[in-house]
């Protein structure tokens, strides 16, 4: 019969196992966004530009990758990119390039319908005082596309942290992996998962509801 003992916890000791893993998986997290947002943008700039030179290499770029199970992408580029460049990358360098790209083709959905969704007119306006195209884009459009999409993206970030516990799987040292280090020291493996799991919902929950709070407020100011 299965028996749970919380009894180890003693959290100035866990908390150096898991706070290294923490740390690590927020800074995954936040390189994959700033990095994912700009890729995905011009990804999204590059589908709606209207030139197929420019469009179908963008859209074979989000629909492959938004075929595919993170997981295996992750293996892919840990196992393969070093054979292509002749020597390890490293776990950690290879979650953040392969998150980074990942995310892209999320966001870049996300940005594509945010600037969707400014109406027309304010870019036949943008032409009419004699801007250009990327011009159009950088003063007009994007600005009130981040606005409109801002809870979107914040809600993928949050998505993204939880799949940074993905990394788990080529050994880099994320959070998740701080508990299972944790677990194995203290030979109490169920009892750290379940703790585990009670942190990801804790941040996540609170994450969530702080988008909540900022999605009402840009309905408030709209």
């Amino acid at each position: 019969m299965l028996t749970l003992d919380f009894s180890f916890l003693d959290w100035g000791v866990v908390s150096g196992f898991i706070l290294k893993g923490l740390f690590f998986s927020v800074q995954l997290t936040l390189v994959a966004m700033i990095g994912g947002i700009a890729l995905g943008t011009l990804l999204a700039l590059m589908r709606l530009s209207g030139k197929p030179w420019l469009a179908v290499p963008a859209a074979a770029y989000v629909n492959t990758l938004r075929s595919i199970p993170l997981v295996m992408v992750i293996l892919w580029f840990f196992l393969l990119i070093p054979l292509l460049i002749g020597r390890p990358m490293g776990a950690e360098w290879s979650a953040v390039i392969t998150f980074t790209v990942f995310e892209a083709a999320y966001y870049s959905e996300i940005m594509r319908a945010g600037i969707q969704s400014v109406p027309r007119g304010q870019v036949s306006a943008g032409y009419a005082v004699g801007l250009n195209y990327g011009q159009t884009m950088q003063f007009i459009v994007l600005p009130q596309a981040f606005r409109n999409m801002l809870p979107v993206l914040l809600t993928q970030t949050i998505i993204l942290f939880q799949d940074t516990s993905l990394v788990y799987a080529i050994g880099a040292y994320d959070l998740l992996k701080g508990f299972e280090v944790a677990g194995r020291n203290f030979n109490r493996p169920v009892e750290t998962y379940l703790v585990a799991a009670v942190v990801y919902f804790v941040i996540c929950f609170s994450l969530s509801m702080l988008v909540r709070r900022l999605q009402n407020k840009i309905a408030i100011v709209r």
